[in-house]
């Protein structure tokens, strides 16, 4: 008589880890990192062309009745709309990423921003809706953006591994900035027939990266004991997530540096601006110098895919930071579009260096059952540099004017890089990024 075959043993969170890293360093052998590198694509590509349709339309309605200035402030609200709710929710979103599945939750995300897209090809059909509406569809996708940011980040180092994870934080950047180059050069081209076309564009996209995503096998649920839900408890593991990045100086060095030199120096507000009514090269000409930041920092994150920094990331970093202003001091001073153009390759270049640098400092410097957190800490103050930054740099138009802003705002960038040198000298002298 055999024996009973012996019951197979578990798979524990080691033996999957060890699974993922039998990859090796290359994330593109795993299944599931592709399918969640061709969402992510999808998911930029239609966030991208959604937003830079709805910047085109948004100043082009307010300019039929204000000046440059006033007209600018709109601008500025489309950003400080999308930021309200990611200030009250991305904490509590990282708290979630840490304790239900990321993966179902990055999937409920991309439908309420795919719901987004309907409502804002429905007010584009209307012809010129009214500025408060477009305005509070951009709030509700501020809210989807705060719970995908910190579940999709995390979810990453679930699906490769660590032996793999410098090298798909890269890849993951070529997709993004793959979306952020043909994106607005797309929505340019399309806005310049009909804006309708960009929200269908962008809804057809979200509707893509969504079936990627629900093609992943790995499973998103944390490894973090599940706990009975309570505000208290949510509170405070969101608090052992903020003591965690303020004790660790180098995730808060990199992730405030970050904050403060896209909040000065961020010139995506400023190209509708300039486009229009300073180089006067039209919605065509809007989708170029937007595209031209995307193909600087592509370039960038294909090279660090294939030859990514290991040494000196500290260094690397403050440099990049130093370049990204002296670019927003030329973008702001200049009249010729080649020009313009040269200066955001540039400053996107230097952007994905200090992004790649970030991200890698902070996944690796992080474990697995507080990486939601952490992540959502990260995209708040992300999110404040981007959304923030719009609303900011819209009113820093209204005083300054827009080429006295991007002035500001390089010698602003410029000084916090030095700034930053000085009080986090542990971020300065980082070294390894392995």
């Amino acid at each position: 008589m055999t024996d009973a075959p012996e019951a197979p043993e578990p798979i524990t969170p080691q033996v999957a880890e060890a699974a993922k890293d039998a990859h090796g360093t290359n994330p593109w052998n795993n299944r599931d990192f592709r399918l969640l590198w061709i969402g992510r694509l999808s998911a930029v590509l239609a966030i991208q062309t959604q937003g830079a349709a709805l910047l085109w339309q948004v100043y082009d309605i307010a300019r039929r009745d204000h000046p440059i200035q006033e007209a600018s402030l709109y601008l500025g609200l489309i950003g400080l709309c999308q930021f309200v709710p990611l200030l009250a929710l991305t904490l509590p979103a990282g708290e979630m990423a840490d304790r239900l599945d990321r993966k179902k939750t990055v999937v409920l995300s991309i439908l309420v921003e795919g719901l987004c897209a309907i409502l804002f090809l429905g007010l584009a059909l209307h012809g010129s809706p009214p500025l408060w509406s477009l305005l509070a569809v951009a709030a509700l996708f501020g809210a989807a953006r705060a719970f995908l940011a910190p579940a999709s980040q995390a979810f990453l180092p679930m699906v490769v591994g660590r032996a793999a994870l410098p090298r798909a934080i890269a890849a993951q950047s070529i997709a993004f900035q793959t979306g952020s180059i043909a994106a607005p050069a797309i929505a340019g081209l399309i806005v310049g027939v009909a804006v309708p076309y960009a929200y269908a564009t962008a809804l057809c996209l979200f509707c893509v990266g969504l079936s990627c995503f629900l093609m992943i096998r790995t499973s998103g649920k944390p490894r973090r004991e599940r706990t009975p839900f309570s505000a208290i408890a949510m509170f405070d593991a969101v608090g052992v997530g903020l003591k965690y990045v303020w004790n660790t100086k180098v995730v808060l060095g990199a992730i405030s540096l970050d904050l403060v030199v896209v909040l000065l120096a961020g010139v995506a507000l400023l190209t509708p601006i300039f486009a229009r009514d300073i180089l006067h090269i039209g919605a065509e000409g809007f989708g170029l110098l937007r595209a031209s930041f995307g193909a600087g920092a592509l370039l960038m994150a294909v090279g660090l895919s294939r030859f990514p920094i290991v040494r000196r990331g500290g260094a690397w970093m403050f440099g990049a930071v130093a370049v990204f202003g002296l670019c927003a001091l030329t973008f702001g001073v200049s009249r010729m579009a080649w020009l313009s153009g040269i200066a955001l390759f540039i400053a996107g270049a230097a952007d994905m260096v200090s992004v790649n640098i970030r991200q890698t400092l902070i996944q690796l410097a992080t474990p697995d059952e507080m990486r939601g957190r952490v992540s959502s800490v990260s995209m708040l103050f992300i999110g404040a540099s981007n959304e923030l930054g719009e609303f900011y740099t819209g009113f820093a138009v209204r005083i300054l004017g827009p080429i006295g802003a991007a002035l500001f705002g390089g010698f602003g960038a410029l000084a916090s890089t030095g700034l930053w040198a000085r009080w986090f000298p542990d971020l300065r002298k980082a070294d390894k990024l392995s």
